[in-house]
């Protein structure tokens, strides 16, 4: 859990004044530079996020329309993908791990409050995405959560627990429903 910058969001802001105004600077690049380049650009835009703080792996495909909030929490491994219209919600660390896929719609949500105390004050923790997971369209993962590797989220779901590996889950709450399995065409089988 990251450190609470203000325990009462009521008077005072959630985060420092350097965080705050990196958040200024980063969201001047990301109007200018970032949001309207052209979507093959993929080395381009990892390039901005790198210069933000951001550990970008090779091959990795960030589109241009998707939202974030602060690049320096992320650490996107090789070969992954977060497609336009995707939000990470990097108030805390993101991990999006090999050939991972986020796609459109989807939330990926850090921060949250603390609604027990007086304050509300605003905890981060963060969201692991393994290995070869597919969190599909319009899906909610809540703060803390870990997809295993090879999970599928179905679309639409609500994750609010860590997930299994190599199994297809779906719904909200999310919950494990199958196995995962996958099958290895010869590539000549593909191109027919």
């Amino acid at each position: 859990m990251t450190k609470v910058y203000n325990n009462d969001t009521y008077v005072g802001a959630s985060f420092s004044l350097s965080n705050r105004l990196m958040r200024v600077l980063w969201s001047l690049v990301y109007a200018l530079l970032f949001k309207y380049s052209p979507r093959p650009f993929h080395a381009y835009r990892a390039a901005i996020l790198r210069c933000f703080g951001a550990k970008v792996g090779k091959g990795v495909h960030v589109y241009p329309g998707v939202k974030i909030w602060a690049p320096w929490n992320l650490d996107l491994k090789d070969e992954c993908g977060i497609a336009s219209g995707a939000e990470l919600y990097s108030q805390g660390m993101i991990t999006i791990g090999y050939r991972a896929i986020v796609s459109q719609g989807s939330y990926v949500c850090t921060g949250t409050h603390d609604y027990t105390k007086v304050g509300h004050p605003l905890y981060t923790l963060p969201i692991v995405i393994s290995a070869r997971a597919w969190v599909a369209a319009d899906c909610f993962i809540h703060p803390g959560v870990t997809i295993g590797e090879g999970a599928v989220i179905g679309a639409r779901s609500v994750v609010t627990k860590d997930m299994p590996a190599w199994m297809v889950c779906a719904g909200h709450p999310c919950k494990p429903l199958k196995e995962r399995v996958m099958v290895n065409e010869p590539m000549e089988q593909l191109a027919n």
